[in-house]
């Protein structure tokens, strides 16, 4: 990326995660009926969310952490012909750890990581 984004305040700077090519009884599924993986890596941190006494509450998330969020949260932005989201921390739903690159594998993983 050769433009670097700072987001600002409790904003972060994501690159969806895609997942594989999907085909369900040989059939291969276009582009255009897939869904937006709610998957992705954060690229970009803002510095934090200011209270009223004028403190900045750093944010939870880090540059590096893979995140999952809602379908419909944040804002699609294109920089450098790359397609990105903007979005407030408020918006995530939970960061990733120990996730594989492979998001098809890693989804049995951690549909069951909070059963005990």
């Amino acid at each position: 990326m050769a433009t670097k984004l700072t987001p600002l305040h409790d904003r972060i700077l994501i690159k969806r995660i895609e997942e594989g090519e999907t085909v369900r009884g040989g059939i291969i599924i276009p582009d255009t009926a897939k869904e937006k993986p709610q998957e992705g890596e954060v690229i970009a941190v803002g510095k934090g969310k200011s209270n009223e006494e004028g403190k900045v509450r750093p944010l939870d998330v880090k540059a590096g952490d893979r995140i999952l969020f809602g379908k419909y949260a944040g804002t699609e932005i294109r920089i450098d012909h790359e397609d990105f989201l903007i979005m407030r921390e408020e918006e995530v739903l939970g960061i990733l750890s120990g996730a594989s690159r492979s998001a098809s594998d890693s989804k049995h993983e951690k549909a069951g990581a909070g059963r005990r």
